[in-house]
Formats: structure tokens, C-alpha cells, sequence
């Protein structure tokens, strides 16, 4: 007897091709999926203000890149000896004012610009929960600072689905030819409740379905399904049971994969792919002719795959085979 029920998602009309520029942002789960698109030498720039969850935080950084806005001294906050953004992850802190502003701005620069020439936008909804300071600023990250310094409230669909449409709108106005994809992240936000998080994420999926429209090239891709109705097991979860573990990440990546990206960039993936494993090999013995002649083969492999693709870059690896 089969006791699981396989769910292949529905292929994009429009797929992602190896030179296109993807822009990423939203949840942890958005990082997941940058990472396996990095290592496959996608151009990329993920969460240029951190890991987000709700979908006004995540609309607000867009907008703030789209402006090409430069924060200064009162867009910060001190507390506990750091000084933050409340538009940001606390990876952005520093005990030096100069110092947070600088990579704030770098970022927002950075992001300006490659959101301007983007082919995609993936955003990773997370959660429709909102912690709001007592002036009404949504905040993206609470920095730990004491829960009863904020108010918190679940959006209601109509409020995400209204977030949701007027990012694209401004979006689209920005980057007319963009596409965009949104997913809703499988990790379980449990310490809302049980009850809270399936209604969290309820209204996300009902906001994004209500704009999904293949013409328009506003896509949704079926993470949560993957992971919750799909693979249907603790066995796929972390030990917290939380979040997804690697093999759900990785076979939320193949789905991902055949879905949304197109038939001629796989095959550069197997490419790159047998390079990135050559890079792990461990050679067991480094002084043999055999491991030189390996090395100079994957060098030869990683310099023709340059000569053709110039938006691509090995100087990594191949720095590290010559090192070998």
C-alpha cells in the first residue's frame, strides 16, 4: 500500500533561464532556496535587509529599494549597547552608529540597482502575525527587545492581499518586464500556536492566490504543499520541528527545478554541478599524478564553461584546483 501521495507542481509558461538575474526575499526558506541557486552560479541577491516573515515588512524593503532610500541617524535605534534598524535583521547591528548606517546603505544601493535589472522576484512569505511599535511602525525584526513593547495582530487576507497588490503594482512600474513568484514558507511558526500558524498561513495563501495570474507573470510555487501535504512527516522536519531538514529542502529544490526553471539551464546545471562535486572530492592521495591530472581536468572543464557563459564565475574553483 502507497501511504504517501507525490505532488508535482504544474510547470511555469515562463521559466527561469541560466542568465537571468533573480532577486530574492522574504523568510529563512528564501535562503535555503538562494543558496542551491548561488551554487549553481545564478546571479543573485538575497534579503538585502535580512530574513523577513510578514508581508508588510517584506513590502516595505522593496518599496525602500525601488526609492533607492539612504537611511541616517534617526532611522536608528540603540538598545543594549547596539545600534539597529527596525526595518532590519539584527545582522545589521553594530555598537558603531557609522558602521550599521554604512552596510544599511550599501545594501540598499546594491539592491536598487540589481531589482532594476531583475528578470525574477521571489518572495517567501512567512507569516501574516505583524508586531507593531506603539507609533503604528511595523517592525521587521523585535531585536529582543521586551514583547509588551509592541502590539501584535494577525492581518486579516483583504490587509495582505492589498500589501501584495501594491508591491507588484510598484514593482512592475519600476521593472516593467519582471516576473514574480511568490511562495509561503513551510516552517511552522509554533510559537504563535498551533492554531494561530495555520491561520497565519491561510491567509497568506488566500491573499496570494486571489493575484496570481500567469499572464500578468505573477506566479505561485507550491512550497508549503511540498512540505505539508506532500512529504506529510516529522521525519522531514529538524529536530524542532520547525523547521524542514536537508532532504525536504532538496526535494522541494527538484521540484522547484523542473517547474521553474527551463530545460537548457539544467543541463549547464549537470555542468556546473560535476565541478561542485570535483571541489568537494577529497583525494586520497593529494601528491599523485592521478589527483594533478584531475585537478587540470576541472580546471580545463571550469575555463570552457567560462569562455561560454561570461556571466559566469569559477575564479573560485579554479583557484583552488591550481592550489591542489
Amino acid at each position: 500500500m502507497n501511504f504517501r501521495l507525490e505532488f508535482t507542481p504544474r510547470p511555469f509558461n515562463q521559466q527561469i533561464k541560466h542568465h537571468h538575474k533573480i532577486f530574492l526575499a522574504g523568510s529563512c526558506f528564501t535562503e535555503q532556496m538562494g543558496a542551491k541557486l548561488n551554487s549553481y552560479k545564478f546571479r543573485t541577491i538575497e534579503n538585502p535587509n535580512g530574513i523577513m516573515f510578514n508581508p508588510v515588512s517584506i513590502s516595505q524593503s522593496i518599496q525602500s529599494y525601488i526609492e533607492k532610500k539612504i537611511y541616517n541617524a534617526d532611522d536608528l535605534f540603540l538598545n543594549n549597547e547596539l545600534w539597529g534598524s527596525w526595518n532590519h535583521h539584527t545582522k545589521f547591528s553594530s555598537i558603531h552608529q557609522e558602521e550599521c548606517l554604512r552596510r544599511i546603505n550599501e545594501y540598499q544601493t546594491n539592491a536598487h540597482h540589481f531589482l532594476k535589472s531583475a528578470d525574477w522576484l521571489l518572495l517567501t512569505l512567512g507569516s501574516s502575525f505583524i508586531y507593531e511599535l506603539m507609533d503604528g511602525r511595523v517592525v521587521a525584526n523585535c531585536h529582543k527587545v521586551p514583547t509588551d513593547k509592541f502590539n501584535k495582530r494577525l492581518l486579516e487576507a483583504s490587509e495582505v492581499t492589498l500589501q501584495l497588490q501594491n508591491l507588484i503594482d510598484d514593482v512592475k512600474s519600476f521593472n516593467p518586464t519582471i516576473k514574480i513568484i511568490f511562495t509561503i514558507s513551510p516552517v511552522r511558526h509554533l510559537r504563535d500556536g498551533f492554531i494561530e500558524n495555520n491561520r497565519s498561513k491561510a491567509n497568506l495563501i488566500q491573499a496570494v492566490h486571489s493575484l496570481v495570474n500567469d499572464e500578468n507573470a505573477v506566479y505561485y510555487f507550491p512550497a508549503y504543499e511540498l512540505i505539508i501535504d506532500d512529504l506529510r512527516d516529522y521525519r522531514f522536519f529538524a529536530e524542532d520541528m520547525v523547521h524542514p531538514n536537508y532532504a525536504a529542502t532538496n526535494y522541494v529544490w527538484e521540484k522547484f527545478n523542473a517547474a521553474c526553471i527551463d530545460s537548457n539551464a539544467q543541463l549547464l546545471m549537470k555542468e556546473i554541478g560535476i565541478i561542485k562535486a570535483a571541489r568537494n572530492h577529497k583525494p586520497f592521495n593529494p601528491a599523485s599524478e592521478e589527483h594533478k591530472r584531475f585537478c587540470k581536468l576541472n580546471i580545463e572543464r571550469a575555463q570552457a564553461i567560462q569562455s561560454q557563459y561570461e556571466y559566469i564565475d569559477f575564479s573560485e574553483e579554479i583557484e583552488f584546483f591550481k592550489a591542489q
